[in-house]
């Protein structure tokens, strides 16, 4: 991915409200808000253009996160129509500040983001169908450059959305990007990432809690529970596997779901050799 240069602007100086983003020499223009801005946000100009939009917010059926992608001619009257929707409560729109996205390049764009939400497999898209649209060569290499600008400012306004999560085909060399967590002759692998840690696919993990888990440590209950009704986690005899590989927010929140209980992450991750995450973090600082 190339470098860039990012603007952001806060309409209300509140990084939380609504804000818009722009990359140096790019002719697409980004503007996100929550819900509670939406009236804000449909009386700016440029929710007249056509564009595609991102409606972010939870599934109130499983508690996932969820969201739906789709396009517009003219953004602002698509939006009014969507607050029958009540999943959501942040939207993303990304529109071209020299007017030249036709349909068929918004459909194109609609069709490419769906794809790699569901390819990241991060959020549940609630879309009844994939859209999309054929474009000629040049055409279709031009927006596929929009969308690389998008994927850049989609982070930086506070969505992963199209955030592959980390692969263990990923690691590169370094002791610190291959740790493992070993319990009761189990085994799981993981390691650091821009977002906390990840456990890969094959690892394994305690089948019972420990006994002090659900008074002490009920955010290892839950988190368990979650993972094992999206099928993450799944019984193998005696044990539990991740059956993909599995995000967390730190080390130590991994380490508690692979032991059953509360757990210090940075002491039970080590490499092969058995030193541990705090005394690799430690060398880093020192």
């Amino acid at each position: 991915m190339s470098t860039a240069t990012i603007k952001l602007f806060l309409a209300n100086g509140d990084p939380k409200r609504l804000r818009t983003g722009e990359i140096s020499n790019w002719s697409g223009k980004a503007v996100a808000a929550p819900r509670t801005d939406l009236d804000e946000l449909l009386a700016r100009e440029e929710l007249q253009k056509p564009g595609v939009y991102i409606l972010i917010g939870t599934d109130p059926n499983e508690g996932s996160p969820a969201c739906y992608i789709g396009e517009a001619e003219v953004i602002r009257d698509r939006l009014k129509q969507h607050r029958a929707k009540d999943f959501w409560i942040h939207v993303i729109v990304f529109v071209s500040k020299d007017e030249n996205l036709t349909k068929s390049h918004i459909r194109y764009l609609e069709g490419r983001l769906i794809v790699g939400a569901q390819e990241a497999d991060r959020f549940q898209v609630v879309n009844s169908q994939t859209s999309g649209s054929k474009l000629p060569e040049s055409d279709r290499e031009e927006m596929e450059v929009f969308l690389g600008k998008i994927r850049q400012l989609l982070p930086v306004l506070g969505s992963d959305i199209l955030t592959p999560r980390p692969q263990a085909t990923d690691v590169v060399a370094g002791p610190a990007n291959h740790l493992v967590c070993e319990i009761k002759g189990l085994k799981a692998n993981g390691r650091r990432t821009e977002d906390g840690f990840v456990v890969f696919a094959g690892s394994q993990a305690v089948k019972e809690l420990r006994p002090s888990a659900p008074v002490r440590h009920s955010f290892v209950v839950k988190l368990r529970n979650d993972l094992s009704i999206d099928g993450t986690l799944a019984g193998q005899g005696d044990y539990l596997v991740f059956t993909r590989d599995a995000e967390f927010s730190s080390p130590s929140a991994a380490a508690a779901v692979v032991s059953g209980g509360g757990a210090n992450g940075l002491t039970m991750w080590r490499t092969n050799d058995g030193i541990t995450l705090k005394k690799l973090e430690g060398k880093a600082d020192s």
